[in-house]
Parts: C-alpha cells; structure tokens; sequence
C-alpha cells in the first residue's frame, strides 16, 4: 500500500510546470504559426492576422524557457520582478518573525476571539476581494498566506482555508473588478470606453460571486473544524503545527511596547503598499494628494535630495517600489526592536531562503508563456477565437466570449497583457451582436479572475500553494465544486445582462 501511494504521488508544482512548457512546445510543431498588425500602442490590429513561417521550439528552447521566464524576452515580460519581490517580502517576514510580534499578536487575537473565529473568514475575504476588485491585487497576497496559516491553524481549521482567504478573495474581487486597472482599465482603455461604463452591474457581480465564494470557504472551514480528518490537507496537519504554530511559546495576552511599535510599522508598510498600486488619479482625475505630496517634498531643498528626487507618487507604484518599500520596512523594522546586526541578517536571509522555491516556481511559470510567443502560436489561437464569434445572438456571444477567455486567460496570464492581445478583436466583434463593450470587458475579466483561482501558469496560485506547501491537485480537488458554481453563475448572468442591454 505504501509503495502504490508513492507512486500515485502528485507530482511537485516545478515538475507540473514543465511538463506544460513540454505541452505548448509540441503545440508549437501542430499550430500554425500566425501574427497580426499592431498598432503603436501595441494593441492588435482586428483583421489583419496573416500566417507566417513556423517557429517549433525544441528541445534547448524548453530548457531555456523559464531562464528567459524570469530574464524576459522582447514578447513576453521577464518574472525577475515579482521574483525578487518576494524574496525580499520573505526577508522582512523574517526579521518580522525574529521579534515574535506575530506569534504573540496571533496567540493573543486567537485568544480573544476564542469561540468567534469564524468572523474572521468573512471580514478578510472581503478585504482580499476589494484590493482585487480595485487595484488587481494579485501577487502581493503571497505574502499573506505565511502569516494567515497559523491563524487558521491555531483556531482548527487548515492551511487550505488560510490559502482561499487571501487567494479566492483576491481573485473574486477580479473576478467582480469594478475599477482594476489591470483589467476594466487596460480593457476599456482598448476598446475606447470609459472604465466607469457598467460599473453597475459590475458591481452586482461583485458582491454577488463574493458572497458565494465565502460560503463555500466558511462551510468548508466549519467541516474541518467539527472534524480534522475533512480536511483536504489532514496528513500535514501536525506537521504544519509543528512549522507555523509554536506551541510550546507562551501564550501573551499582549504584545510587549516593542512589539506594538512593531506592530504599528508592519500595519503601516502594508497600507503604504495598498496606497501605492491603487491608481487614484485614473479613479478620479480631481484626486491628487499623493502626487502633490512628492511634487512638494522633492522640491523641498535638501529634503528633497535627501530622500530622493525620482520617487513616484502614491499610485504610480510597481514592483521595483514596494520591494523597496519592504526592504525600507526590514530595517526599520531592526532599529524599532534593537536588533543586532548579525540577528537582521540572519533573519532576513532565512526569510528569504524560505520563500526562494516560491520566487523559483514565478520564473518557471512564465516559461510557459515564453514558449508560445516565441512559438508564434498565440495570434493564431487569437484568429480562431476572431473568427468563432462572428454573427452570433447577443446571449450565445457573451456566453462564448466568456468561455473564449478562459483558455486564453490561461495562455496569457497577464490579465493586462491578455486584454491588450485581445479586446481589440473581441471588443468591436460584439457590436455585431447587440452587446455592449462594457459586457464584454466583464466577460473577458471575469473569465481571467476565474482562471486565476487554479492556473498552474499563475504567480498567484502556485506561490501560494508553495508557500502552504499543498499541492496543485490537492488544491483542484477542495476548489471544483465552487469552480463549478462560479462559471455557471458567470454565464447566467452575463446572459441575463445581454438581454437586458447592460
């Protein structure tokens, strides 16, 4: 019996993630090769798709993927980025750690709300979905999950249930975007409406796959709570209390002053870099505190030079900037606890060191994508997509659209880079249909965010996994049913939505 469980093992996600760069190398020998005009913005041009000469990628060119997946090529964005991102986010949970602010804080909330831990779920899937639902939270939620496992672990749930706080929440609020930039903004901006057309009914949407979305996690979580053994993840319940619950660690009733002038920055770096990405001068052309703010304080003299005359207003963040932002908050971090240099350090490289399959699996993902495109079979899985909805009934074409998007939200997992490819075709082919371009763009986004809940090409999921150390099937296994429930109300309302003219 044990060798059979061994052999029927799943696979890691860094072997799962090659084997699909195998898969799309084959494809690339099997799909013609094709390419379209673009326009100088590099949107795709409707109608010009020619064939051209095929590009097979072999046996090299599958070994060298995920190496030009986190370097980046001239078609596809390298992952080295959101790789060191969150290396570094993994240093400043370490140094974090060393001050045990989280383990007393957890220990001390735990105990407080003994008996009501369930509200828990609720309150930060709906944070989770906002951040998704506004500014595309995405990748930054990793750094969540560490620091949500022991919570759900301490109070008898599992690390699955931690896992669907920051990644379901999230990725609903994508779903249900309302004003995400990387979405409703790069959607509509291609298709030339206003990100603000539909937002209506977008946000119906919104709350409604939000609601059900946290029902299926709080039904899950109560069934391992009144019986561990229901949990999908039970075989690594004791080691994943050995790992992220110190019980042996006493348990505080609070924090001590150092650890609340911890607390107090770790809350502050976290709200600082939700600041940063939401775009609020897109939101609200009127609403321009934060770049007033930098436009004083780098012409303030010497202040100016002192901090630095090139940093961006709030809003106009990135990657490269909240890795800073985390780097800036491990040292301060330091000084606020009087942590010795060695112990920094040290802390901040196991951190790290933690995190560095994460950071690895990112890389491997984008391999993928890094194939196709280098393949030439992307604009021609995009021309059949063009031609497929051509002259369909407004009810049969969002239905479609939405089912398009889901394999090609898997092909380009950027949802900004998925929107430029595509509404440019998808767009102006619904007016043929009756369908607005604001119900295509929550067609085509809510397919993306729906993708992004299980995609082995996604950051998001297979670092969070990671990090949890559950594996992609285990993670397939606990999420189809709600898989299931969110596709067949997406299409249900999309249709209804069609009909009614929204």
């Amino acid at each position: 019996m044990l060798n059979l469980n061994k052999r029927l093992r799943m696979p890691s996600a860094f072997t799962i993630l090659f084997l699909l760069i195998i898969v799309v190398a084959v494809l690339t020998w099997l799909i013609p090769a094709g390419q379209y005009e673009t326009t100088r913005a590099g949107n795709v041009i409707a109608g010009t798709y020619q064939s051209r000469a095929n590009s097979p990628q072999g046996l090299w060119n599958i070994f060298e993927a995920p190496i030009k997946g986190m370097l980046g090529t001239k078609t596809t964005d390298g992952a080295i980025s959101v790789s060191l991102f969150i290396l570094v986010i993994g240093g400043f949970l370490g140094v974090t750690t060393k001050t045990r602010m989280l383990d007393d804080g957890i220990g001390s909330v735990v105990k407080k709300y003994a008996g009501q831990e369930k509200v828990l779920i609720p309150f930060l899937m709906t944070l989770f979905a906002i951040g998704g639902s506004t500014f595309g939270m995405g990748e930054e939620t990793i750094a969540f999950v560490p620091i949500l496992i022991p919570i759900m672990v301490r109070v008898g749930y599992d690390s699955i249930t931690a896992i669907s706080i920051s990644l379901i929440g999230s990725q609903v609020g994508c779903i249900g975007s309302t004003v995400n930039p990387f979405a409703t903004g790069v959607a509509s901006e291609t298709i030339h409406i206003s990100p603000g057309i539909g937002i209506g009914s977008r946000l119906i949407f919104f709350i409604c796959v939000l609601v059900i979305s946290i029902l299926y996690v709080m039904h899950y979580a109560t069934k391992v709570k009144k019986d561990p053994e229901n949990s999908y993840v039970f075989e690594r319940r004791q080691r994943d209390l050995k790992e992220f619950v110190d019980k042996d660690h006493e348990v505080v009733d609070q924090l001590s002053p150092k650890q609340r002038h911890v607390l107090v920055a770790f809350i502050l770096i976290f709200v600082i870099m939700i600041c940063s990405l939401i775009p609020w001068t897109s939101l609200n052309s009127k609403f321009t505190i934060f770049d007033d703010f930098t436009h004083w304080l780098t012409h303030v003299p010497f202040l100016g030079d002192f901090v630095g005359t090139n940093i961006l207003p709030l809003g106009n963040w990135y990657f490269t900037e909240i890795t800073t932002l985390f780097l800036i908050g491990s040292v301060l971090i330091m000084f606020i606890f009087k942590m010795s240099e060695t112990d920094f350090i040290n802390s901040f490289m196991s951190g790290m060191g933690d995190m560095l399959d994460v950071a690895m699996i990112v890389a491997v993902a984008r391999g993928i994508q890094v194939v196709m495109n280098d393949g030439n079979i992307t604009a021609t899985i995009l021309h059949a997509g063009e031609t497929g909805l051509q002259g369909l009934s407004s009810g049969v074409f969002i239905a479609l659209t939405y089912i398009f998007y889901i394999p090609m939200s898997f092909l380009i997992p950027s949802s900004s880079g998925c929107a430029a490819a595509t509404m440019g075709i998808i767009g102006p082919l619904g007016k043929f249909s009756g369908v607005s371009g604001s119900l295509v763009v929550t067609a085509f986004q809510s397919a993306s965010g729906f993708v992004n809940l299980v995609t082995p090409t996604s950051a998001i999921v297979m670092g969070s996994l990671a990090v949890a150390h559950v594996g992609i099937g285990t993670w397939l296994k606990y999420i189809g049913k709600l898989m299931l429930i969110l596709f067949v109300f997406s299409i249900v309302f999309l249709v209804i939505c069609s009909m009614l003219k929204l």
